[in-house]
């Protein structure tokens, strides 16, 4: 099937069934993040006007001829906004209409005013002041620099202060998808998964959709990786997993797992997203990297070519979109092939004008893809 047929397709499919988003709640979690957005100076020409460091490569060689001497760099916000997984994740499924509840870092004692739109749309249930992220855009990728500090606060205990354990059985209950984002930045979220799969999973009933999606896990142990894929393994005894990767991630977890080196190739990406599937025995893994997406279920593996933009308005958070995009395709019970254009569309859609795309907004763009 060719692109353009696959986009008109999966337009129409998600115009058709758009009105059943009102009926899946969504509960999401656990991180929070406000991201400020910058560009690095090359050449400044007046107090307003100045040329952008494109290049993420010329900006480390100027970093490596700065060894052993001093220098500095001028950044230029380009605006404040929401981040981190979870709340990307969640915003970009309440544009279309979707009941989401959030729980994470939000704000303490009150809501952080970036996410104060986010909660004129979702229910959020705040445990502590987010995090605070530095993005320095370029052309070739993005430099993200953290302040962390109140990610301790995403604890199994810190979760039940907010959210008692009645109260957290009932959102999971009556939660059409589940998606628990940011493993890696989060290292209380190890023992939260053990909790909730002894004292929440056992005590809900029906089907439902779980998303996970751990971050870059480069920073954490292989004992740890290792055994937080042996955790959400066994979620699938509760629920339908969607495991969530970009290319990195998906070869580090190949890594842990013990399989070989994966080349850049729908081929090769696809039969690695089989392999993880079968060895973690989920229902879905999706990996996207940015040329194209794949994914691999019990029907087979899919892949589906990617829309690159060379100038992206916006680029952090476009993973999180194509992971919505692929989860409503899911939820909304379309094939493989459907739910990677669907999630394709809506990251490219986001970082050319980095905004919410609603149904109306992705079906359009679908239509003239």
């Amino acid at each position: 099937m060719s692109n353009s047929t696959l986009a008109v397709k999966a337009a129409n499919f998600l115009s058709s069934r758009s009105d059943a988003l009102l009926q899946l709640p969504v509960l999401a979690g656990l991180d929070g993040f406000v991201d400020t957005i910058l560009h690095v100076v090359d050449t400044r020409e007046s107090a307003d006007a100045y040329e952008r460091l494109e290049s993420m490569e010329t900006f480390g060689g100027r970093i490596a001829g700065a060894a052993d001497l001093s220098t500095s760099f001028e950044t230029v916000p380009q605006m404040v906004k929401l981040g981190g997984n979870g709340p990307i994740f969640a915003a970009a499924l309440s544009a279309y209409g979707m009941p989401v509840t959030y729980i994470g870092l939000l704000g303490a004692p009150h809501i952080h005013p970036v996410f104060a739109d986010l909660a004129k749309r979702v229910r959020l249930i705040s445990l502590a002041e987010p995090g605070y992220t530095d993005s320095m855009e370029f052309d070739d990728g993005t430099l993200m620099f953290g302040r962390h500090t109140s990610l301790r606060e995403v604890n199994w205990e810190n979760v039940l202060q907010h959210a008692p354990l009645d109260q957290l059985v009932a959102l999971f209950q009556k939660s059409s998808l589940i998606a628990l984002l940011n493993w890696t930045m989060l290292i209380g979220m190890t023992r939260i998964f053990e909790e909730l799969l002894k004292k929440v999973m056992p005590l809900v009933r029906g089907p439902r959709w779980m998303f996970f999606d751990l971050g870059d896990p480069a920073k954490r142990t292989r004992e740890d990786i290792a055994y937080a894929l042996e955790l959400i393994s066994r979620f699938q005894q509760h629920a339908d997993v969607i495991l969530g990767l970009n290319l990195s991630e998906a070869r580090q977890i190949g890594d842990v797992l013990g399989f070989g080196p994966c080349e850049e190739s729908p081929e090769a990406v696809g039969e690695h997203a089989a392999n993880i599937r079968y060895k973690l025995g989920l229902h879905t893994v999706f990996i996207h990297p940015v040329s194209f997406s794949v994914a691999a279920d019990a029907n087979g593996i899919v892949s589906v070519e990617g829309a690159v933009v060379e100038k992206p308005k916006i680029a952090t958070g476009a993973g999180g979109y194509c992971s919505a995009g692929f989860c409503i395709g899911r939820m909304l019970g379309a094939p493989l092939d459907i739910s990677l254009q669907l999630g394709i569309a809506m990251s490219g859609y986001y970082v050319r004008t980095a905004k919410n795309p609603s149904v109306e907004d992705l079906v359009s763009f679908l239509r003239t893809y």
